[in-house]
Formats: C-alpha cells, sequence, structure tokens
C-alpha cells in the first residue's frame, strides 16, 4: 500500500494567536494558577456551577424560566425567572424556601436517574411547565411543589411518607399531575387533593418508568404520556423477569446489604416492554382493562419514543433488537391497533434521533432525519410517511432539530460542514429558499427554544471560551441575557488544532504545549482520549481543552484525536467499527500519534502515556497492550474490559449479539491481551459503579495476576461512574500526574 501523510494547521481565533506570540508566563506563575484551577475545576463542578441551566422559554414568549445556582462554587440550584419586556431577571424560588428548615435528601430511586442523567447538581434540580406556562412544578428532596406564576402562590402537593415520587409531570390541561411511585403510575388531582393509582406493579413487573437501557442508551426518560387534552394516558409496562440481577456492595460497610438493580448484560435477556391506554379519571364501576397498544414487540422489543401530538397522528417508534431497522408506527388510542408509518434502515445500525418524528403544528405532515444518503439530512414526510421532500441540502451537515416555527414555515437546526463547528441555521421547510445562518462566529452554537420557537436563548462558545446566553426571537434582536456567576478558569488552554492525512483518511487532531513551552526540548507526551461512538473530543471549544492545558503545564504535550467511528464525518466513517470498536480505531490513534511526532520534533514519541475514563478507559488500557510500542503508559478510568458485561443496547448497536460475533467479542476483551502487558498501567475505578460495573477492572486485574504482570490499581470505593466530590477528584488528578512523571519522566 502506498503511504501518504500530510498535517494542516487549522485556523486559530485571534486571541490565540496573540497569546502565543506574548512572553512565555514566569514558571512560578504558571505553577500557581495550575494549583489553583485544579481545585478551581473540582469546586465549581468543572465550571457548570452558577451557569444558567434547564432553560425554558415559556409559550407566551414573555418569559425564560432556567436554574441557576447563587455561586460558582455551589451546586444548589434555584430557581429564576427572565422578564423580556423589562430586561430583568428575579429568583423565583429557592430550595431553602420550599424546605423550611428541612434537610434536601435524595432516594436511591432518584440518585439512580440522575446518574442516569450524569446530574451532579442539589437543590432545584428540574422543574416542568404547564402548556400555557401559568405552572411550574418543582420535585425537592421526595416533596412536590406547584408554584403559580400569576398569583406567586406555592403549594406543597400530597404527601411524601408514602415514599419517593419520581417523574413528576403536569397534564396538559394544567388540571392533574402524574408521578410514578413504587412501580406505579399515579394521578394526583389538584382540583380536590386526590389522588389515586391507576396501575397494579407485583413482582418483576412495574408501569410508567422507562427501563435502565432507555434512559442510559436511547435517551428516553419517561414512561408516561398524557393524550393531548389531558383525559387519557399512555404508560409503559415492564416485565423484568428475566433481566439479570447484579448486586453493589459498598466495601468500606460490610455490615450494610448492598443495592441490587436488573441490568441487562450484552446476549442476555431485556427487560419485556408494551404500552397501555387507560383513562386518567377512573370512575367506580366503570373502569374496564386498558387498551393494549398492538405491535410485533418479538420483531421490534425497543420502545424508543413515543409521541401524542396535538395535532397529527399518535405514533410510537421501535426499533428491533439487532438496531438495523427503526420504524415509526401510527396508533389507533381507542383499539390500540398500529400501522406502518416509515421504516428506517441500515446495514450496521440506525442512529436514534429523539427529536423526531416532530409533526407540523397543524399535523399535515411530519419532520424526519435520515442518514440513507451517507449524511444525516431532515426531511419532510407526509401523514402516510411518504417522502414530500428534503428540507436540508446535503452539504449543510446537518446535526439536530432544535425546533419548528408556530406556522410550520421554518426548522431550526443545528449543523456545520466542518466537524469541529455547529452553527444555528433557519431553514423553509417549503424548500424555497436556502438555509439562513442564525448567529455570528465560530465554535458551537446552540439554542433552547419554546414550543413555537418565537422565543430562545442563544449560546456560543469557542476557543476563547462562551459569549454569554442571549434572548431573542430566531434572527430577531437581542432582548437580553441571562447571566451568569459562573467562575471564569484562571487558565486559558492555547489548542493548536491541525488536521493529519494518513492512508487516504483525514483526522482531526489539537496539540496542547505547556504554557512555558521552550524549542529545542522534547516533552513526553500524554494521549487524551475516548476513542469511543458517538462521542468527538476534537472541537473548536474553550471547554475541551482546560484539562488538557492543566495536564501539559506539568510538562507534557498532550494531544487528541478523533478516529474513524466518531460522530460528524457522515455515515460510513462512524459505521467503520461495526463488529469491532477497537482495531480500526486503535489504528488510527497510533496514526495520529505517528505523524505528530513527525511534524513537531518536540513531541518524544519514544515517551507516549494515554488516559481516559469509561470507554476512554478501556481505550486506554487496550493502548499499552495492543500498541506497547506506540503507547508507553496508561491510565485507565472506569475501563469497559469485557463487552459480555456492558449493557444490551449499546454493546450490540456496535458489536452485535455475542452469539453471532464470538471472534469479535474475543479480540476487542482486554482479557485477551493481559499476558502480553509489558508497559506501566494503573486501572481507576469506583467500587459502586453502576453503568460500568467494578467487575470489569477486578476481571482484568485477575487476568493480569494470573499472567504475572505488573501493574497498579486505584479503587475508588463507594463512587459510581462519576467522581463528584471535589477531594476525591482534585487527588485522582494529582495521581495521575505523579503515574506520568514517574513512567514517562520530564521534558529533555
Amino acid at each position: 500500500m502506498n503511504r501518504t501523510a500530510a498535517l494542516l494547521l487549522l485556523g486559530l481565533s485571534p486571541a490565540l494567536v496573540a497569546c502565543s506570540s506574548a512572553p512565555p508566563t514566569p514558571d512560578a506563575e504558571i505553577v500557581r494558577t495550575r494549583d489553583e484551577f485544579l481545585d478551581q475545576s473540582a469546586r465549581t463542578g468543572r465550571f457548570r456551577f452558577g451557569r444558567p441551566a434547564g432553560i425554558t422559554p415559556t409559550p407566551d414568549a414573555r418569559s425564560v424560566l432556567f436554574l441557576r445556582s447563587a455561586s460558582g462554587r455551589s451546586a444548589a440550584q434555584d430557581l429564576y425567572e427572565f422578564d423580556v419586556g423589562a430586561r430583568a431577571e428575579r429568583v423565583l424560588l429557592t430550595a431553602a424556601q420550599l424546605l423550611g428548615s428541612g434537610e434536601e435528601t435524595i432516594s436511591p430511586e432518584e440518585q439512580a436517574r440522575r446518574e442516569r442523567a450524569r446530574m451532579a447538581s442539589r437543590g432545584i434540580s428540574s422543574f416542568s411547565l404547564s402548556k400555557d406556562g401559568s405552572q411550574v412544578l418543582v420535585p425537592l428532596s421526595g416533596r412536590l411543589f406547584l408554584f403559580d406564576r400569576t398569583a406567586r402562590t406555592t403549594r406543597e402537593i400530597g404527601s411524601p411518607d408514602a415514599g419517593p415520587r419520581l417523574d413528576a409531570r403536569l397534564s396538559p390541561d394544567g388540571g392533574k399531575i402524574g408521578f410514578v411511585r413504587a412501580g406505579d403510575l399515579w394521578i394526583f388531582d389538584l382540583a380536590s387533593s386526590r389522588e389515586w393509582r391507576l396501575t397494579q406493579a407485583s413482582g418483576d413487573t412495574t408501569f410508567g418508568e422507562a427501563e435502565f437501557v432507555a434512559q442510559e442508551e436511547m435517551g428516553r426518560t419517561g414512561g408516561y404520556w398524557f393524550s393531548p387534552d389531558g383525559q387519557r394516558v399512555c404508560y409503559q409496562g415492564t416485565d423484568q423477569a428475566k433481566v439479570e440481577l447484579l448486586h453493589i456492595a459498598d466495601p468500606r460497610k460490610p455490615e450494610r446489604p448492598g443495592q441490587s438493580w436488573k441490568y441487562p448484560r450484552a446476549g442476555t435477556a431485556n427487560a419485556d416492554v408494551w404500552l397501555e391506554i387507560r383513562p386518567v379519571v377512573q370512575i367506580p364501576g366503570t373502569a374496564g382493562p386498558p387498551v393494549r397498544v398492538e405491535w410485533d414487540r418479538a420483531a421490534f422489543p425497543y420502545l424508543v419514543r413515543v409521541n401524542w401530538p396535538e395535532h397529527g397522528a399518535f405514533t410510537i417508534t421501535v426499533q428491533n433488537r439487532g438496531q438495523t431497522r427503526l420504524v415509526v408506527l401510527g396508533v389507533d388510542p381507542d383499539s390500540g391497533a398500529t400501522r406502518p408509518l416509515h421504516e428506517e434502515t441500515d446495514a450496521a445500525w440506525v442512529n436514534i434521533d429523539q427529536a423526531v418524528p416532530r409533526w407540523l403544528p397543524d399535523g399535515s405532515a411530519f419532520l424526519w432525519t435520515s442518514e440513507r444518503s451517507g449524511w444525516k439530512r431532515l426531511e419532510l414526510r407526509g401523514p402516510d410517511g411518504a417522502l414530500v421532500r428534503h428540507v436540508t441540502p446535503e452539504g449543510l451537515g446537518l446535526r439536530a432539530l432544535a425546533g419548528v416555527s408556530g406556522d410550520g414555515r421554518y426548522a431550526i437546526v443545528s449543523a456545520g460542514d466542518d466537524p469541529l463547528e455547529s452553527r444555528l441555521y433557519r431553514v423553509p421547510i417549503a424548500g424555497d429558499g436556502a438555509p439562513e445562518p442564525l448567529g455570528e462566529g465560530g465554535g458551537s452554537h446552540g439554542v433552547s427554544l419554546n414550543e413555537s420557537s418565537t422565543l430562545g436563548v442563544f449560546t456560543r462558545s469557542d476557543l476563547a471560551g462562551d459569549s454569554g446566553w442571549s434572548v431573542r426571537a430566531p434572527g430577531g434582536p437581542e432582548l437580553g441575557r441571562l447571566s451568569s456567576v459562573g467562575e471564569e478558569p484562571v487558565i486559558q488552554p492555547k489548542p493548536e488544532l491541525v488536521t493529519v492525512r494518513h492512508d487516504g483518511h483525514e483526522f482531526r487532531a489539537a496539540v496542547v504545549r505547556p504554557r512555558d513551552f521552550v524549542r529545542g526540548r522534547r516533552y513526553p507526551v500524554i494521549v487524551d482520549v475516548y476513542g469511543g461512538p458517538g462521542s468527538q473530543v476534537v472541537t473548536g471549544t474553550r471547554g475541551a481543552y482546560l484539562r488538557d492545558q492543566w495536564l501539559a503545564d506539568h510538562g507534557f504535550i498532550v494531544v487528541s484525536g478523533d478516529a474513524r467511528g466518531t460522530p460528524n464525518r457522515g455515515r460510513d466513517w462512524e459505521r467503520a467499527i461495526k463488529h469491532d470498536v477497537i482495531t480500526l480505531p486503535m489504528e488510527d490513534q497510533a496514526a495520529i500519534v505517528g505523524e505528530l511526532g513527525r511534524h513537531f520534533p518536540e513531541m518524544d514519541t519514544s515517551r507516549v502515556g494515554i488516559t481516559g475514563w469509561s470507554f476512554g478507559g478501556y481505550f486506554s488500557a487496550m493502548a499499552v497492550l495492543m500498541k506497547p510500542e506506540v503507547f508507553h503508559a496508561a491510565v485507565a478510568g472506569a475501563p469497559v474490559t469485557d463487552w459480555h458485561d456492558y449493557d444490551t443496547h449499546y454493546t450490540e448497536q456496535y458489536m452485535g449479539l455475542p452469539q453471532e460475533n464470538t471472534d469479535g467479542y474475543a479480540r476487542t476483551s482486554a482479557m485477551t491481551w493481559a499476558g502480553g502487558l509489558r508497559r506501566p498501567l494503573l486501572l481507576v475505578h469506583g467500587t459502586a459503579d453502576d453503568n460500568v460495573y467494578f467487575v470489569h477492572s477486578l476481571k482484568l486485574a485477575e487476568a493480569l495476576f494470573r499472567a504475572g504482570r505488573d501493574f497498579e490499581f486505584l479503587p475508588l470505593p463507594g463512587f459510581t461512574h462519576m467522581v463528584n466530590e471535589p477531594e476525591a477528584s482534585i487527588e485522582l488528578s494529582r495521581a495521575t500526574v505523579r503515574f506520568f512523571r514517574r513512567t514517562l519522566g520530564q521534558a529533555r
């Protein structure tokens, strides 16, 4: 094969160019800000605290509700309102006001939901708005509170004594609240303050809750859906009798019983899921059996999405276990009968998009996204599912559907032909015009819109930082800005973004040098990796490189690159990893390091470390096992070491069933390669991890021990998949630096 390689520099922001020409920062100042940054990052929730979150513009476009903590060092969020007319914000509710002298408590069930959502906040962590925007429902510490925005009054809903109430939501008519308690769906009537149970859970059968893989992998967190008039409710029934039960105990407290969770490992039984429809109000003596929604559940066991719009068909989206078929079914809510509207297929897998189908406001057609052409595009489909037209041009690089205008004329989308950036566009659905950019500048643009897209909060992040939260109508002037009390990082990363060409492929990469970098010296290299599907590490945003700059300031050059299998590069690029998630990405990462080293002599590629978490932890461990000639030391955090032990939906999407891909599962298992370890390896894992279970690191540790290989193991007692405690986060970062200094050495 004729090998060719090239490297192109990408444009940097003017601010970074100016920084690169400034005199070197004194060593003492670098040390001071380096140490300050570590503490600052840990205690600000990686700079998330104090920034607006949960942004929700109201239906009348007069206000924006959002959550924010009182300072950049507090995780306890309060509820705020921004008044568009007055251009002013005020506090609506605080956790202290609602709880009085009581302490906030989080039930194990709620904590599990937050773990699925990667939520680290406390206080008011979520809220929901009534359809007309007049009422706000706030769950807090196992209790429910309803705030009337007109009267400015708050009432507590029911009593928490009967147990935690999960996924509480207002009905569309504003008269009732649904919630899940002890595996059953309940209704609370606001007028009478009476509550009643709609279902009867027993044993392994529950109602109204999304199962684990729906929450963790499909992006579906809810398990019930009101009809548009609020008179009926469709809810999920779940039988987990055949799903494996895994147990987690706290080894620090052997006197306490462990927790048990249903967790379907690859190739094993999933939860059996179905849908039922009932009237919300149960009249004694008249309540018959629920209407069962009928579809071929054996062929399509995954319930992906339920959509019951005011105008347009009631639809469900289902998927086969192999994830090669995604079908939209129209539902008759009176009989439960279904009819196919559209089917999306792909020989490798079909990606799930929770934003579609999105019916137009008049119900005349629905929007859909497809990668059928090789690139993601927005389509308009008629009420029968037939293709009407492509809404976005192929070269736009569609990322996501953000909203639809109230008149149904425009779609608001996120898109970008450069994988490093994403822009917002207003696109005519009728196809009678070109996409109109919304906002200026590079980087990553985002928006939170109300239902009719008449008001939004627009954001932009680039290599210089964040531009703030701008309130405006799409295409209109700024009406105000949401304020932030979040802290600014004490260090400013200075990445050099490059494109590496190797064997006919282009890879985006980033190189971060120490701020006191000295030309002529050769620095050990650390690869900051994720490497797995669905995630991109090289972007045009500052936040992607803050930790890399901190790590580089300890005397390393930190690099990152996006290999085949990562998103936003087209269908074929992403699906190149089917049946083997490690071999091609590992070859690509090795090539990226090699080509960067040839072009940047300051990189000492005879001393290369690699580190990552979750899939990145898996990739790091496999790097020193599979490519010890390229990667010379690894810190592997919460690694998946055997795909037999990870969940069904994620694993089988990329690897297929283990029964049908025996060689692939063996080839991608760290245990297969464990006997050949000859490089330093530090394993880190939380003992209470209920996503990547602790057994993954234990199995690799046992395999290495039995093979007589030296390694280091750092268990994190009581920690889950997230290490949010500041002190632990700080010490883990310091341990990583000490390990690489010891194994890779200093600049020479």
